[in-house]
């Protein structure tokens, strides 16, 4: 039989339905040189994300370009996605996992309010800056991808701002100010930051600055703004 770790490709798949070779010796199956025999899902993602880049879409990507830069024989693609788009969801999922994972990290070593502004945001532009980063593929398929690929990241974009709501509820409590409608302003600054950044990503490094510098202003404006609005509601009852 054939090792079952081992690709098909058309030749072999061929090979299969003729009885008459079903009982070729397993050392006889060889895979074309340079091409990996068993390779993982995220192997693929990793393919995928050296081709896109800091400037290109993930709509551009053949199945073909990326089973070659992964080594893979392109019938081995199956064996993990669908399709190309199914893998194009995947990568959208993982950028959005990991620049939270980022984002909640640099937040919970902020020890104030100012410092938690001050560090996300001069975080997410140092993710913008990287040239394999995550952040760049969520900035541009939620402006140019599909409607799959921009549900995919409106879907992390709602995490995002799941889990900076939990913390400015966390804060608020801890320093006795509590925010007017947390939920909003946490979806506030999060929709704020992404259209920003969009913009940012286009600029020279002077322009991000300033961007940044005037990013970190508005937020604070929100947070004020939302906490005067808990001493009007409580003036009011």
């Amino acid at each position: 039989m054939l090792n079952p770790a081992l690709p098909l490709t058309e030749s072999a798949a061929h090979m299969l339905e003729d009885s008459s070779l079903q009982n070729q010796p397993v050392q006889n199956q060889r895979v074309p040189q340079g091409r990996k025999a068993v390779i993982s899902s995220e192997e693929l993602i990793t393919a995928a994300l050296k081709l896109v880049g800091p400037h290109r879409s993930i709509s551009t990507l053949s199945l073909r370009e990326v089973a070659r830069e992964a080594g893979i024989a392109p019938n081995s693609f199956y064996r993990h996605f669908r399709d190309i788009d199914e893998l194009a969801v995947s990568l959208i999922e993982l950028a959005g996992t990991s620049l939270r994972k980022v984002l909640s990290e640099a937040r919970q070593r902020a020890s104030n309010e100012r410092s938690v502004v001050q560090t996300s945001i001069e975080v997410f532009m140092e993710q913008l800056s990287i040239g394999e980063g995550f952040l760049p593929i969520l900035l541009r398929e939620g402006k140019v991808g599909s409607a799959a690929f921009k549900q995919a990241v409106e879907r992390q974009l709602c995490f995002f701002e799941d889990e900076l709501q939990q913390d400015l509820v966390r804060l608020g409590e801890a320093k006795g100010q509590p925010l007017h409608q947390p939920e909003l302003a946490a979806r506030a600054m999060t929709r704020l930051v992404f259209a920003m950044a969009s913009v940012a990503m286009d600029l020279p490094t002077t322009e991000q600055q300033q961007m940044m510098a005037e990013t970190i202003t508005m937020l604070r404006m929100i947070l004020t703004g939302a906490r005067v609005m808990v001493t009007q509601e409580s003036v009011q009852n």
